[in-house]
Parts: C-alpha cells; structure tokens; sequence
C-alpha cells in the first residue's frame, strides 16, 4: 500500500480519488507509517536527482556508445527505408510514372549541364593567356619579393578563375531559363546543377590556387607539378562526387522518387567518398612523409624542423580524423553537416594558409641575413652583427605567436572553442592587451639599446667618431655601455613584470634588504666598488695605459668598476681588485723622460763625452721614426758620480708618453756608436795592478814585452827549433794570451 501511495496520491481519477484521500489520511494520523512514507518519498526523489544528472552529463565512454549506437541504427533505419523504396517503386503501376515528362526533363537538364560544362571550358581557354603571364611574372619579375608576387599573382588568378566561373554560371542560367524547357522560367532542376555548378567550381578554384599543376608561378605550395597534379585531380573528384551527389543528385531523388531513397543515396555517397579519401591518405602515407621529411631537412630553424618531422609521422593520422569527423557529422547531423563542415574546412585552410603566407612573408623580409651598406657598417660596425642577433629572435617570437592565433582560429571553426566570446571576455581582453604590451616594451628597450650602444660604438670608432678617442674616452664610453645594458636589463624586468600583473612593490624591497645583507657581507666588494669609482673620476689610469699598480707592471688591457686587469712584459695577465691598489703609477700621462746614465773613463775628456752625447741625440733627431716622439732637446744634467771605474754623466730626453722606452733603446744604441768613434772608452768593472811609485807619483804599467819574450822562449825550448821560427809559429797563441793578459790587468 505505502509503494502505491504516490500514484494514488497523483490520480486524477474522479471515483477513485475519495478512496486515496482517505487511506492517506489514515497513513498520516500513523508515526511509523508517516515516517516511513517520507522517507520513501525522499528516495524517489534522490534516484530522481540522480537519473536526472546523468542522463544531463553521461560520461564519455556512454557518449561514445549512445553515438555508436544511433549511428549504427540510423543506418540500418535507412537501408530498411532504402529497400523499401525501391520495392514500392517496382511495385508501382506504370500509370504512376510518367515516363515521357522524366524523359523530358533529363533532356532539358543535360542540355543545361552540357551549355554549362561548355560554356566554362571555352571561357577558361580563353583566360589561358592571362594565367600564362600572371605565372611568368610571378618567377621573373622585378621590383618585389618572389613571396609578394606569387602572391598577387595567385590572387589575380584566382579573381580571374571566379570570373570565369561566374561567366559559366550566367550562360548557364542564361541557357536554362530563355532556350530549355518553357521561355522565362528557371526550373528547380537547372536551379539545383547551376547552384552546385557555382559552389564546387570556386571550390576547384580554390584548390587550384593551392595545386596549380600547369602553372609553376600560380601555385602556392612548394611541391613539384607532377605531383600538384595528383593532389588537384584527387582533390577536384571528391569534392565533386561529394558535391554534386549531395547538392543535386539527392534533392531530385527526394523530388522525384522517394525521400527515404535520398536519404539513402546521399548516405552510400559519403561512405563512398570516405572509403576513397582513406584509401587515397593510406596509399600517399610514406610518398608523403618523405616529402615532408626533406623539406624538414632544408629548414635552417630547430623549432620548424622538428615541427614538420613530427608532422610527416602524423598526417595520416589527421587526415583519416578529419574524414572519419565528416561522415560521423553527416550521418548524425544530416540537415546541417555539409555546410557546417564545409565553412569549417574553409576557414582551417584560409587560417593555415594565411598564416604560411605571414610567416614566409616575414622570413624574406627581416628573415634572412640582414646586410647594411658599407659607410653604415664602417660607421657602426657592431650594428649588423646585433640586427641579425635579434632580429632572428624576434621573428621565432612572432611565428610561435601565428601558430597560436591559427590553431584558436582551427579550434573556433570547429566548435571546440569559441575564439569570439573569448576575446570579447575580460580574460581574453586583458590577455591580448598584456601579451601587445610586453612585446612593445621589449621592441621598445631592444631599439633603446641598439641606438645608445651604435652611437657609443660611433664615438669609439677613430674613422667616424671624430678621430681616435683618447683612453680616457674610451674607458668611461666602455663602463657607460656596460651600466647601460645593466640599468636597461632591470628596468624592462620591472616593466614587464608590472604589466603582466606582478606587484614588484615587494620585488623592489626585497631587493633592497639584499642589498643591504650583501653589502654587510661583502665589505671587500664594496671597497673595490668605491675605490673604482674614485679612480675613474680621477683619471688614474686607463685602458691601454702601462701602470704599475699592486707591485705590478705593464699594460691595462681591461678595466671594469672593480677590478684591472694587467698584462705584464713576459705575457702574464693579472687581475688586481681595487680594494689592494696603495698607489698608481702610470707612465702613460701627458710626457715621458728617457733618463740615461753613461759612464766613461778617468782618463777621457769630459766635455768630449758630453759633445758625443749631443751628436749622438742630433743623429736621433733626424731619425724618421723616432724625431716626432721628441718633444725638447737634449737636457745633460752633467757628471752625476765619479764611480770606482768611471765618470758616470746623466741626460734626460723628453718624449710623448709611452715612446720613452723605444727613444731609450735607439738614442743608447746611437751612443755607444759615437762614443766608438770619438775613441771615448766606456769603462767596465776591472782592476789594474801597479809595480810601486817613482818620486813623481807615476806608476809605471808592467812590461808585457818581457813577458812575451819569455813566451816564445819557454816556446822555443819546447820544440828545439830556432827561436825565430817558434816565434812566428806560436805568433797566434801569443796574441790570444796577450788579449787574456791585457783583459785581466
């Protein structure tokens, strides 16, 4: 009674309402039978709920089955429908035909399809001449890029195709309406053939822009004719068994013989079409791949290369989706299919192609090496090298930003996403807005860069700068750069990361206690960071200067805010923090002296010593290599010592700074060439030995001549020759001893 109680309490029924009221009235008045009514009621309502959910959101596997199943049922309901027709029309009376008025009407419509056909091959060869100067203009013309013509000539093409198209279209409906059947009237037959006449033809058209077999400058993609021909001659028969089947052949069925009939042809069509678009797909699958695999292997960028061998592997594999979607979309949506995924293959392949052509457009424009003209790489020699750095960089940006915009775009015309509603949505809105922002910014902060670095590049250049820079200049120019790129770097990461919605409120404080942490923490740093800074203010030394800093000598072949860096006379490169430099010692500021120190004998004159020297800088003077370093002549200080072996005298020569060395070298060797010929000695460390002292101071030398005489007598004896014949045969050795005697004493 309690499981019947609800459909008693629902019954509308006149005598066997007074009943239920009652008996429910007496359940109620009850504890445990009302209770128990209402939970019953409650779980009829909750396996309601239930049963309501998820007959609203089935799963996936359900979806799939459920369509499985109507499809599956579709088609046997229309073969039942199809067998049934065709039984009903051979069991027809012949009264029921009218064999002459079909008769009639084929007629009449064969002549409108053979006027058309006609028509619009006659109007094509006549427009042949036309494509023929269009392809020829497209490969040999001047005056613009091969993508911009191909691509105006292709669109001149296809505008003329349309025209001829068109043109068979009017003379058809022309043909139709004033010379077949009755004068002034259009039939529906005529109507439904020059319809789909117009639609399938600018479709071939269409595909003829992107496979045009006969014209090798009208076509869009790069593959060769013979196999544009395949593509065309394949392409052009599906769409015209599936077009004119669906679009004539089943609406005159449904007209004429049996809507079941249509229904049932228009579905034997697209599986037809499906099995010959697979088997086409499955037999050009490796034909295919490899083609795609060689023009991945002429791609120069990574990210292409990879996209099309990855591509090559699965393009099958879409094309047998997208076939498979179109005839699952056809039997279960019958009414609106074809159109549906007629505008939806439209737009993939104006999406696809659009975004080809952008992106081929701009590899040929800004895409391949960048080359400035000769004054403008003279005058900015970095320029180029920077251009073709990031300019490259730029375009993978933009391309990767095309292959988004083209799959949304794929995925809108699909139905998987709604690309209008997102862009119209606040999210998508601030997402647009924001991505345009950050690459203005980094356009903005690249062209930032590349004009203060080229102008700091101009300046340093000795052909166009004004001259060769000084050192000075060409340190603080170098730091400037190298602060620039620093402040520049900070500051567009702040930008950017404030208009992408990041608060760099705190980003900016943390940085600061950072700061403050690393400089408690790296005093050191901080002292070679000041005393840098100091010492480029002051001018101490600069690149290209030979200093002496931190007990090390040699040339400064790098200098930062913190550190030099010297590369000393044997090649050694050292790096001194400023934080140990006492002092600096640069021989490189305004002048230079040589300072040399020439000693000569006791015995020699003085004052012809000092008048060799002066001929000897005179000589210099006039030296083509050496007489612009000298800035003043010759400054002798005069005898500066009277040494253990010689009088040593002191000159000075003032050079320009960094020549005092080379002036040293050349003016030295000039004097002891001087000095040579004035017989003026230049002494050396030796010791000479004296016999004693005669009454009037004189030191008599030793006598070398009996030394030489007892030689050539202990020579003699040792040989029992004559003395005269040992004398001149030992007259060699005797010089030789008389040079080592001399050299000692």
């Amino acid at each position: 009674m309690l499981a019947a109680l609800p459909a008693m309490a629902q019954s509308t029924d006149g005598g066997g309402q007074a009943p239920a009221n009652a008996t429910l009235a007496n359940l109620l008045e009850n504890p445990e039978t009302r209770q128990q009514l209402i939970d019953q009621l409650r779980g009829a309502a909750s396996e309601s709920e239930a049963a309501t959910s998820e007959a609203a959101s089935p799963s996936l596997p359900r979806q799939l089955a459920e369509t499985t199943s109507r499809i599956v049922g579709e088609l046997g309901s229309q073969l039942g429908q199809v067998v049934d027709a065709v039984s009903g029309l051979f069991a027809a009376s012949p009264s029921t035909f009218d064999l002459p008025s079909f008769t009639t009407a084929a007629i009449n419509l064969g002549l409108v399809i053979l006027a058309t056909v006609a028509l619009f091959f006659a109007v094509r060869r006549l427009a042949r001449p036309l494509f023929t100067r269009l392809s020829q203009w497209s490969l040999t013309g001047q005056g613009l890029q091969p993508l911009l013509r191909l691509v105006l000539s292709v669109g001149v093409a296809v505008v003329i195709d349309a025209l001829v198209v068109a043109l068979a279209y009017v003379g058809g409906n022309l043909v139709a309406t004033f010379a077949v059947g009755e004068s002034g009237e259009l039939s529906t037959r005529a109507s439904l053939f020059l319809n789909a006449f117009l639609v399938i033809e600018l479709l071939k058209a269409a595909v003829r822009m992107l496979f045009a077999s006969r014209y090798e400058g009208l076509r869009l993609l790069p593959i060769a004719a013979a196999d544009a021909a395949y593509w065309n001659r394949w392409i052009a028969r599906l769409i015209g068994l599936t077009g004119y089947g669906l679009m004539v052949v089943v609406p005159l069925v449904n007209a004429y013989l049996s809507p079941a009939l249509g229904e049932g042809i228009g579905t034997l069509i697209m599986i037809g079409a499906y099995v010959y678009a697979v088997a086409v797909v499955l037999r050009n699958r490796r034909r295919l791949r490899d083609a795609l695999n060689h023009k991945a292997g002429q791609t120069t960028m990574a990210a292409s290369r990879v996209s099309l061998q990855l591509f090559a592997r699965t393009w099958h594999l879409f094309a047998l989706a997208y076939f498979t979607m179109v005839l699952v979309l056809t039997l279960t949506r019958p009414e609106d299919a074809l159109p549906f995924v007629l505008f939806a293959t439209l737009q993939t392949l104006a999406a696809v192609l659009v975004g080809m052509l952008v992106s081929s457009l701009l590899t040929q424009t800004i895409g391949r090496r960048i080359r400035l003209s000769d004054d403008l790489r003279r005058k900015l020699p970095m320029l180029e090298a920077r251009l073709n750095r990031y300019v490259p960089n730029a375009l993978r940006v933009i391309r990767m930003v095309i292959l988004a915009v083209v799959v949304m775009v794929v995925l809108s015309a699909w139905g998987a996403f709604d690309l209008g509603a997102w862009y119209a949505s606040e999210a998508g809105r601030s997402l647009v807005g924001k991505g345009v922002s950050v690459f203005v910014i980094l356009a903005i902060a690249a062209a930032v860069w590349m004009g203060l670095a080229s102008l700091i590049e101009h300046k340093l250049n000795p052909e166009t700068g004004g001259g060769v820079p000084s050192a000075r200049t060409q340190t603080l120019l170098s730091l400037f750069r190298n602060a620039l790129a620093i402040a520049l770097i900070t500051m567009t990461a702040m930008i950017v990361l404030a208009e992408i919605g990041i608060n760099i409120g705190p980003l900016i404080a943390g940085a600061g206690v950072l700061g403050l942490a690393i400089g408690f923490g790296s005093q050191k740093l901080v002292q070679d960071i000041i005393t840098g800074v100091f010492i480029q203010v002051e001018n101490a030394m600069n690149t290209g200067d030979v200093i002496t800093v931190g007990g090390i000598t040699g040339v400064a072949e790098k200098l930062s805010i913190r550190s030099v860096g010297i590369r000393d006379l044997s090649g050694t490169y050292h790096i001194v923090p400023f934080s140990s430099v006492d002092t600096v010692s640069n021989y490189m500021r305004d002048f230079a002296y040589h300072v040399g120190e020439y000693g000569i004998a006791y015995r020699e004159s003085i004052d012809e010593a000092i008048q060799a020297l002066n001929e000897a800088f005179e000589a210099l003077r006039e030296d083509e290599e050496h007489k612009g370093k000298l800035l003043e002549p010759l400054e002798v200080a005069g005898v500066i010592a009277l040494a253990d072996s010689s009088v040593n005298i002191r000159v000075r020569i003032k050079t320009t700074p960094g020549d005092q060395w080379a002036v040293g070298r050349a003016y030295n060797r000039l004097v002891k060439l001087h000095l040579d010929a004035a017989g003026i000695e230049i002494p050396f460390p030796h010791t000479t030995l004296y016999f004693g002292e005669d009454k009037a101071g004189g030191a008599p030398p030793a006598n070398v001549r009996v030394i030489r005489q007892q030689a050539r007598e202990r020579a003699a004896a040792s040989t029992d020759e004559d003395p005269a014949v040992a004398a001149d045969t030992q007259a060699p050795q005797e010089v030789h001893n008389q040079e080592e005697y001399d050299g000692e004493t």
